[in-house]
């Protein structure tokens, strides 16, 4: 049988469309799948089934159903996985670098969700459909560390809400060229759609959603700068981008950045490991924390750069 879920509005969401607040409550849960679902009138406000365009008002009480996962097409593959943390309702794995998160034009087998339906055995959530099971966020291919996978939809309900708070802790670690000054630092500034080159972000630009990145210095060097980044928000590419728009992109970014800056390594791709992922237990209600060791190569160039 299909899950349902139960939500109350808060007073910050006051007169917002429900479209788009369910949008925002549950990772790339599409604004035209949700109207679907109001069609068939499997969304109810106060027990009453109400428009995509309904504006919601605190205290309004959500109801709502999910179809049943339809079974994937995509195939479960026997590949390691470094496992950070798991039972019933989570898994934490530690992803590594050139690992693509989800299925996608391209990149059919091979991804890290191949391997996750290999080791749960069918028992994923299925709130982001057939390619992305059991995934409520992800991180670049060329990123390593810390991703959560949630096992059943109760789990990934409580993670996108926590996602969506900024309560769930994700600190990462970076190298960047240039030497930063400052003991710390705080960039707020919007991440959205770069205005000509459709598949990059930009910071600053208009329309763009809310990034907040804090910035610690751990270790200065002749021309590059080790860092921890902490997330307060989570768009795409946001640590990327924000590094770049302050004059200090990472090293071995050959999208953002790379006109600026030669790369006297050879790498895979930017140096960003995502360490630390903490959250609330979706069951327990206890704190999680997880630890994924830096990688190999980057733990080299820490020892390997001019200071």
């Amino acid at each position: 049988m299909p899950d349902l879920f139960r939500f109350q509005v808060t007073e910050e969401y006051e007169d917002e469309r429900i479209d788009k607040y369910m949008a925002s409550l549950i990772d790339s849960l599409s604004r035209s799948f949700i109207q679907k679902m109001m069609k068939e009138q499997k969304v109810l406000v106060n027990n009453i089934p109400v428009k995509a365009n309904y504006r919601l008002r605190t205290e309004d009480e959500i109801c709502f159903t999910l179809p049943e996962a339809a079974e994937p097409d995509i195939e479960a593959e026997n590949i390691p996985l470094d496992i950070l943390y798991e039972d019933d309702d989570v898994l934490v794995v530690n992803k590594p670098k050139g690992m693509v998160v989800h299925p996608a034009a391209g990149h059919y087998s091979g991804t890290l969700v191949n391997a996750v339906m290999y080791h749960c055995r069918g028992s994923l959530s299925g709130i982001n459909g057939v390619m992305r099971p059991g995934i409520v966020h992800r991180i670049d291919r060329d990123t390593t560390g810390s991703l959560i996978i949630c096992k059943n939809d109760n789990a990934h309900l409580s993670i996108a809400a926590q996602l969506k708070d900024h309560t769930i802790v994700r600190r990462y670690r970076a190298i960047v060229h240039g030497v930063i000054r400052e003991e710390e630092l705080c960039i707020n500034s919007p991440v959205g759609r770069h205005p000509t080159d459709r598949k990059k972000m930009a910071a600053g630009v208009r329309n763009g959603k809310e990034a907040v990145t804090h910035i610690k210095v751990l270790e200065r060097f002749r021309a590059y700068t080790y860092i921890e980044c902490r997330l307060e928000t989570g768009r795409t590419h946001q640590i990327r981008v924000h590094m770049d728009s302050i004059g200090h992109p990472l090293l071995g970014d050959t999208v953002y950045g790379n006109r600026k800056y030669s790369l006297p390594y050879v790498l895979q791709g930017q140096t960003l490991h995502a360490m630390t992922l903490g959250f609330i237990h979706p069951v327990s209600g206890e704190y999680v924390e997880t630890t994924a060791p830096l990688p190999d190569y980057f733990s080299h160039l820490l020892e390997t750069l001019p200071r």
